[in-house]
């Protein structure tokens, strides 16, 4: 039996995300909704009927998008039903205390930026965010958005799960009007997962999330890069003194070593090769540094986090009492990863059947006939293999033996031409679209000449969340003739 007044000191709700997916796999959010479920303690035969109208997200978040009925019941059993009255109060005591709470940090806060502002003048020009707006509008502090995530037996390294990160699809907040400006929605972790895809503030807080449970101390970087476009990065701060920063979008990784800008130099340092330009603060879970360094180029800026004349910190006391658990502005536990639901083999020949039929269709067109070589389709696949490695590890491997397979299944005096490209979806005409554009793959797929014998390679790997590095490798071989 279930005590009933242990379950309603549980204040974590339950999150409902809305998610639409058109017919071609494109995924939209439309609703994230956090449910109060403790009402169900209190209702007659503890069986409760609630409706709750979903609000859109971003620029619609007052936008009402529809009414869902929810039947809530309880397993196992009440040991017993608590009065509506003992479950009035508890909400009302809850709400009282996290709004204090809200109170006293928005008081910190605004004292902490005063203080910063005082150091330079000039610091009210970086990218110090304490607080950043969810999907439903709501301005959550940033640490609230980092949770020490661990995968399970689904990610077993920090750049397996950088690898992860990098292949879910990026795209940015949609923004209603013109200009340059960029639309501040910060997704949380649950609505990022479900969709799919998210911006890079998005993509930079799972990573910072599963590189904090793998053991490492990570934050997320928020700065610009080239052009002074907004950008948010992770960094890992090694016990050996080392900075590593870790792309999200990409899986990249790179050491800081800072320029000295007083030493003379020696000899003439080389640039970065890091996008990143500037940086005005690093958090995560706990902790929230902005910096104060004379400058906020990445490049000079030293990452001793303990020298507060360096980074200026904000209370750890402070930021637990608005981020713990029961906060209003706290984020319920993170979901654990779902292991994929995509069947690799069964997808990989699925995309290359309908990569086939569209390079028929298209040779048709230009009057040519195409001819399949098996064999070579099938050699094609260490290549595939060794580019996901290498995107993962950073370590290449097995090109001596693609090297030579290729050589052997290649006449003399024929040509071997390959194209591998690699994508995050699995829609057959969009990467198509995609291949054509490309003067390499054009080629070969309008490849002219005597005994044309054209091949093709999918390899689909998986992911958590059914999240997909899908590679393709397009291949010809021919005999010229002059």
């Amino acid at each position: 039996m279930a005590d009933a007044t242990t379950m309603l000191s549980i204040c974590d709700p339950v999150h409902i995300v809305l998610i639409k997916t058109d017919t071609s796999g494109e995924t939209t959010l439309v609703a994230s909704y956090f449910l109060e479920w403790r009402s169900v303690l209190c209702a007659e035969n503890r069986i409760t009927n609630v409706a709750v109208e979903l609000l859109g997200v971003g620029t619609e978040s007052k936008v009402s998008v529809g009414v869902l009925n929810i039947r809530l019941e309880m397993y196992p059993k009440l040991n017993k039903t608590l009065s509506q009255e003992i479950v009035t109060t508890q909400f009302s005591l809850e709400r009282q205390k996290t709004a204090e709470k809200e109170r006293l940090f928005l008081v910190y806060a605004k004292q902490w930026w005063r203080e910063y502002l005082q150091i330079r003048t000039s610091h009210n020009t970086r990218l110090v965010k304490i607080f950043a707006q969810d999907e439903n509008g709501i301005n959550r502090p940033v640490c609230s958005y980092v949770k020490p995530l661990r995968a399970g037996r689904l990610l077993d390294t920090p750049r397996q799960a950088a690898r992860f990160v990098s292949v879910l699809g990026y795209e940015r907040a949609p923004i209603i009007g013109g200009g340059n400006s960029k639309q501040e929605q910060w997704c949380t972790l649950l609505a990022f997962l479900c969709r799919n895809k998210g911006d890079c503030e998005d993509h930079a807080n799972l990573l910072c999330s599963l590189l904090l449970g793998f053991g490492l101390e990570a934050f997320v970087c928020v700065g610009t890069k080239a052009k002074g476009v907004p950008h948010t990065w992770v960094m890992t701060y090694g016990i050996d003194g080392i900075i590593t920063f870790w792309e999200s979008l990409t899986g990249h990784r790179y050491i800081h070593n800072p320029i000295k800008p007083d030493d003379p130099p020696i000899v003439e340092q080389p640039k970065p090769l890091y996008p990143y330009r500037t940086i005005g603060c690093v958090f995560n879970h706990h902790k929230f540094l902005a910096n104060c360094q004379p400058t906020d180029a990445v490049e000079v800026c030293a990452f001793d986090l303990h020298d507060e004349s360096k980074w200026k910190p904000m209370s750890g006391e402070a930021i637990k009492s608005v981020c713990s658990p029961g906060a209003t502005t706290a984020l319920p536990p993170f979901p654990p990863l779902c292991a994929s639901s995509v069947d690799a083999a069964v997808t990989s020949n699925e995309l290359e059947l309908q990569l086939r039929m569209l390079v028929v269709e298209h040779r048709k067109d230009l009057g040519l006939s195409t001819v399949w070589d098996d064999q070579l389709s099938y050699l094609l696949s260490p290549a595939l293999a060794a580019y996901e490695l290498e995107r993962t590890t950073g370590v290449s491997s097995g090109n001596e033996e693609f090297q030579d397979a290729i050589r052997r299944a290649v006449p003399d005096g024929h040509t071997f031409k390959g194209f591998p490209i690699h994508f995050v979806h699995r829609n057959a005409r969009r990467a198509f679209a995609a291949c054509l554009r490309s003067p390499f793959c054009d080629e070969i797929l309008c490849c002219r000449g005597d005994q044309v014998r054209l091949a093709v390679r999918v390899r689909v790997f998986t992911y958590p969340e059914s999240a997909c590095a899908v590679w393709i490798m397009f291949a010809c071989k021919y005999r010229c003739v002059l």
